[in-house]
């Protein structure tokens, strides 16, 4: 073995794993390592692959904002990875759009309606009250037919306007529908593809707010004015816009991951128009489509990749978002355990199992105390009962995956907002970023390892990060009371 040093092989790693600082000192002794640092070393070599220098996530930033560039004009459009969807939003609510409002928001494996009631404020133009009933998607109505998708989904609308007994009013409706979506006006969509483990056959390539009215009208016992549909980082965007009229980009990290922000209309090319601005939906999950991430791209994230229900896309996606961040851990963990460095080498029958490592069990080991209890309380759930150093390298490999998603999805926003600067011809930029999403509210580590990445690939760029709250639903619902709002000036002019 070559002659190693600490800062080699254990950058920041004596705070993490107590077992292996206490072995730190026998690098020094002529008498070799010891097995436990030996260990400790080997298992270093192997996660040093989830590390990304600043030269790497500079690429990974350049190789974005080529693929926007792309996505963008019509001539590259088709071929771009990026696609940068038009929404049709391009005003934002200026507080005096009041009203009751219905919005729905699908994005996950939870479906979620609410009641939104826009009023006036006097100190801050208006006032939001929601009331909201979340239901879950069964596995036949992802998997199944379109049909039956939007069937249960208006199930679930009479069940929560009979909840809040107003059946009988007829309510402007914003649908949060966080799928890759063409739009052709603010209430109409075309479908382009699932993700995030939705195959409900017919949809795609059909008017998603069609589907939607369709099974609303099979119905019949309800009324709905369906006025837009939006993806979730728009209608985070204009949620937090109602807090901060800085924020100009959404953004999503849980189930999957996306950004949209407010581009320069004369950049749009697939819409008419060169005054003023419009949101635009990146879509950026489906980044790496042309290879731009092979190099990036481990043996983990291929196998996760090839299990998928959609092998070969989303490629950048499932590098980052909670979806994938679980099986990645427990991949890597099975390495270390077929390299004899985890658990004796031994395995148990759960922890082979696909999906069995939960990606809420990263939240919870990096946010272990110290005394290793949480890490092995979740241990022995998937039936292995772990040494001390066990749960020290399990601490490491949550670290270096999620470390690598927060950097990664850094990466992609740096080049977002340095791009905002760059049309906008402005030496600094001041913007405010709307965030939502389980992974970036959840895990404890996520947002100072991603807001650094961001800064320090952003230097001219002043960045203020909002946590959004019911931002997809709220979102959605401004939206609509904006909708209306410009629909009742149209008819006066």
């Amino acid at each position: 073995m070559n002659s190693v040093t600490p800062e080699n092989y254990l950058p920041n790693a004596t705070d993490k794993m107590p077992c292996v600082s206490t072995y730190m000192d026998q690098m020094k002794r002529p008498s070799g390592l010891s097995p436990v640092l030996e260990t400790a070393i080997m298992v270093e070599q192997i996660l040093s692959e989830f590390r990304l220098k600043k030269e790497h996530l500079k690429e990974v930033m350049r190789r974005m904002m080529r693929e926007m560039d792309r996505g963008l004009r019509v001539e590259t459009h088709q071929e771009a990875s990026v696609k940068m969807l038009p929404t049709y939003v391009c005003s934002t609510p200026e507080g005096s759009e009041v009203g009751d409002f219905l919005a729905l928001d699908l994005g996950g494996t939870n479906f979620r309606v609410m009641l939104v009631k826009v009023g006036e404020d006097e100190e801050r133009g208006w006032k939001v009250e929601t009331k909201h009933q979340m239901y879950s998607i069964p596995q036949d109505a992802m998997t199944g037919t379109a049909e039956m998708l939007f069937d249960y989904i208006a199930e679930c609308i009479s069940d929560f306007l009979n909840r809040q007994h107003i059946k009988h009013k007829k309510l402007p409706l914003g649908f949060t529908f966080s799928f890759p979506v063409r739009h052709e006006d603010i209430d109409k969509g075309i479908l382009l593809n699932w993700t995030k483990g939705f195959k409900a056959s017919g949809a795609e390539g059909n008017n998603v707010v069609g589907l939607l009215r369709d099974a609303i009208k099979r119905r019949g016992d309800f009324e709905m004015d369906v006025v837009a549909m939006v993806n979730d980082t728009v209608a985070t965007m204009i949620s937090c816009y109602y807090e901060d009229r800085s924020c100009e980009v959404g953004m999503i990290v849980g189930t999957g991951c996306n950004a949209c922000y407010m581009e320069e209309m004369r950049t749009v090319e697939l819409v008419e128009g060169e005054e003023g601005k419009m949101c635009v939906n990146t879509e950026w999950g489906a980044f790496g489509a042309n290879g731009e991430l092979e190099e990036f791209r481990l043996e983990y994230d291929k196998v996760v990749d090839e299990s998928s229900l959609n092998p070969g896309q989303q490629l950048y996606e499932k590098l980052i978002s909670g979806k994938y961040m679980g099986e990645l851990v427990r991949l890597v963990l099975v390495k270390l355990v077929n390299e004899e460095l985890l658990f004796k080498g031994e395995a148990s029958d759960l922890l082979k199992t696909r999906g069995s490592f939960e990606t809420g069990y990263v939240s919870q080991i990096e946010s272990d105390s110290g005394d290793r209890k949480q890490i092995y309380n979740i241990l022995s759930t998937l039936g292995v009962l772990p040494s001390e150093l066990d749960c020290d390298i399990v601490r490491l490999a949550c670290e270096s995956v999620s470390t690598r998603a927060a950097h990664m999805c850094g990466a992609g926003l740096a080049g977002v907002i340095n791009r905002m600067r760059e049309r906008r011809s402005q030496e600094a930029l001041k913007i405010t970023v709307g965030v939502d999403g389980s992974v970036y509210k959840l895990h404890p580590c996520f947002q100072h390892r991603f807001h650094k990445v961001v800064r320090e690939l952003t230097p001219h760029c002043d960045i203020t990060f909002i946590q959004s709250e019911e931002g997809s639903g709220r979102g959605a619902a401004l939206i609509s009371a904006v909708a209306c709002k410009m629909a009742a000036c149209m008819l006066t002019q």
